[in-house]
């Protein structure tokens, strides 16, 4: 692994289940009456984002302020890159401010990797969502919550359902769960669904009542009609009839199959209010893991460690009495 998270792909089976194990023991800080480490003190994070974002800034700030890291969020609206600065002169300034740190969300797919691979930064290089291509700390935590309620992933199934074709989300998933021994199916109409996918290593149907049944997780993704510029299913009634998770739908799954979504969902579309709000969902929760997750990242990409992940699990650093409670984050 190199000092990088750029995709889920560049994660070996022993990578991921690191950051799994680092995360298990980081989450306990949620819990806890004082929720800081020191662990990060006087390194420095910059979350550069391009596109908005609410569960993903937050979510990245709070794990860098709980492991004691200065934090600057940097938005393209309002800065300089909104009068035209390019991203290397970007970059050369969060150079010179000494960031140890950058994640990064971009509208364009592979900017992350630009960055990272440009020279312009010696920081580690975090990729928080670029285009249409991968979202790797998602995936992360998907499979860190999978992994908590199911345990071992080998020969789990793994339905991922909806607009696959813009979805960020479900190729992470798709690599990741993969690599951890899941077998995920995507589940769209034709499409949703991107060319190429038959080298994706998965299964995909079009008829998500044949699947649901035999799903251990059922992943409801948003669909994404700002990146759609044409037509790409008749209407939002006929998706959600097709395509969405109700009531009776639900009724179907086996008695310890987890409803999950990445969010920000579109309620009574790709997933009803009952089953958002149900006992079998794992949203909310998803969102506390996330926190953990990129705690997890952040940690091990900055510990000091040459070899980043490639080590065993360290425990949890023991809190800093001399910190104060953080707030509860609600991301």
């Amino acid at each position: 692994m190199k000092r990088h998270l750029l995709s889920a792909g560049d994660l070996t089976r022993d990578d991921a289940e690191l950051v799994l194990r680092t995360a298990e023991e980081l989450r306990s800080l949620a819990d806890r009456p004082i929720k800081k480490l020191p662990a990060l003190r006087g390194r420095t994070v910059v979350n550069l984002f391009f596109e908005d974002s609410t569960r993903t800034r937050i979510s990245f700030e709070a794990a860098a302020k709980r492991l004691s890291a200065d934090v600057i969020n940097f938005s393209a609206k309002g800065s300089s890159l909104s009068k035209g600065e390019s991203l290397k002169d970007t970059a050369l300034t969060l150079e010179a401010m000494g960031a140890d740190a950058v994640v990064v969300r971009h509208w364009a797919s592979g900017a992350p990797h630009l960055l990272a691979n440009s020279g312009w930064v010696r920081s580690s290089v975090v990729n928080a969502g670029d285009g249409t291509h991968e979202h790797p700390t998602q995936a992360l935590l998907d499979a860190f919550t999978l992994w908590r309620h199911l345990g071992n992933l080998d020969g789990r199934r793994v339905a991922i359902v909806g607009d696959v074709l813009h979805s960020r989300v479900a190729r992470s998933n798709a690599l990741l769960l993969k690599t951890l021994g899941a077998e995920v199916t995507l589940v769209a109409p034709p499409t949703l669904l991107p060319v190429g996918v038959e080298n994706w290593d998965v299964e995909t149907s079009y008829d998500i009542d044949a699947v649901l049944p035999k799903a251990d997780a059922v992943m409801m993704l948003r669909v994404q009609r700002e990146r759609m510029n044409a037509a790409f299913f008749p209407s939002a009634r006929e998706y959600s009839r097709r395509y969405g998770l109700d009531g009776r739908r639900m009724g179907t799954l086996q008695d310890h199959t987890l409803v999950m979504h990445p969010g920000p969902m579109i309620r009574g579309m790709e997933i009803t209010a009952d089953v958002a709000d149900s006992d079998r969902s794992v949203i909310v929760e998803q969102v506390t893991n996330g926190v953990a997750v990129r705690m997890a990242v952040l940690y091990l990409l900055l510990s000091g460690n040459e070899s980043d992940f490639g080590r065993t699990a360290p425990a949890a650093p023991a809190a800093d009495p001399t910190e104060h409670p953080t707030e509860r984050d609600d991301a």
